[in-house]
Order: structure tokens, then sequence, then C-alpha cells
């Protein structure tokens, strides 16, 4: 078991550690969240009241968000999206100043994704044309039905997303008690902790995994 994800370590690992090195720390800001709320209201040519009105946020609550005074929570961040009619992204982070769009773009169409099986998974790898992803995007079909099938604990580098396509699973990880999920559930984790996945659905579980 400790050999499966090896496949992320080669090739996309490798080239994104050499990505990330590349990127000099004068490139990366601190958050400032406030700053970013004042830009996108100004570039909409909002006024504080009018920014109120779409958001359903006081005026005095926005006055102090832009103003660090404050930090807004998820139901606030929630209207902020919302009102102003913005992606989450848009409001935590962005372009970098100068940065040009690399225009790059893969598609995987249903089925045609590079299979990779191992003794507890099925592997589908998606849009494997690219080099250097900042993510590992392949979905898995689980075979295993007892923690007992596994020899050791998956763990490898990075954090990882999971969400449940079908069926259901139970998801251990070295730290937690075992949580069931099902079709719908999601899951973010840190991957060097030990971790695997049990089907406990009729049919085998179908998960998309995605690993930065």
């Amino acid at each position: 078991m400790a050999d499966e994800p090896h496949f992320l370590k080669e090739q996309d690992r490798k080239a994104l550690e050499v990505e990330r090195r590349s990127e000099t720390e004068a490139t990366l800001e601190p958050l400032q969240l406030g700053q970013r709320v004042r830009a996108i209201r100004l570039s909409q040519n909002l006024t504080l009241e009018e920014a109120s009105k779409r958001t359903g946020l006081a005026r005095s609550t926005l006055s102090k968000i832009e103003n660090e005074q404050i930090s807004p929570t998820f139901t606030a961040v929630t209207k902020l999206v919302h009102g102003l009619g913005i992606d989450i992204p848009q409001l935590f982070a962005q372009p970098r100043s100068g940065a040009k769009p690399a225009g790059r773009r893969d598609i995987t169409r249903s089925g045609e994704g590079k299979p990779h099986p191992t003794p507890t998974y099925e592997h589908e790898l998606l849009n494997t044309s690219l080099t250097q992803k900042k993510m590992v995007p392949f979905r898995t079909r689980v075979h295993t039905r007892t923690f007992d099938e596994f020899t050791d604990w998956i763990r490898h580098d990075g954090e990882e997303f999971l969400y449940v396509l079908s069926g259901s699973l139970l998801f251990y990880t070295e730290f937690y008690e075992p949580v069931e999920l099902f079709e719908g559930d999601s899951a973010y984790y840190d991957c060097t902790m030990g971790h695997a996945l049990v089907s406990t659905s009729e049919v085998d579980a179908e998960v998309l995994w995605v690993t930065a």
C-alpha cells in the first residue's frame, strides 16, 4: 500500500517543486481581505451604502471589514460573494502584478483517463497531457472491503481533496476515528497523515481525488 501514490511523486510532484522554487518570495503578498473588498467595491463604482444594500451587510460592518477592524464570518463572506457578483477565489486572491494568463487547458472525456490499477484501488488519472500541474486530479473506484486488506497506511506529500461520486465508504485516517461518507460528501486533509478508503455500499464506491 505504501507504494500506491508513487505515480503522484515522480512527474507531477517534482515538476511542481521546481516551479515553486522558481517563484521568489517577492511574488507572495499577505492576505489583506479588507483591501480586496474595497478594491472590488470601487471597481464596481459602489458606495458603502450601495454595497450594503446589495450584500445585506450593515454599512458599519462593511466599513470595519474594509479597514481590517474585524474579520468577516463565513456568513458575511457568502453575502459579499453573492452581493458583489463574484466567486470566492476572487475575494481571497488576485493575480500577481504583471502576471499573464498561461492559457493552459486540458480536457479528459468520460472514460478516457489514463488507467492506473492497484491492489486496492482502480485509479483513472485525468488531464494527463498537462505537465507541471499544481493539482493532480483522478477518479477512483474503491475495491477494498475491509481495512485489513491494506498492508500499511497510504501517505504521501501534499494535501488532498476527496469527493464521493457514488456509493458509500469508510474514510480511515491515522489520527481520527473512521467516518462513513456518502454520495456528495467530501473531505480535505493532510496526506502525510495515513489514510485509506473502504467501500461499504453494495457496489464499489467511486470518488474524485484532487492532490496538491
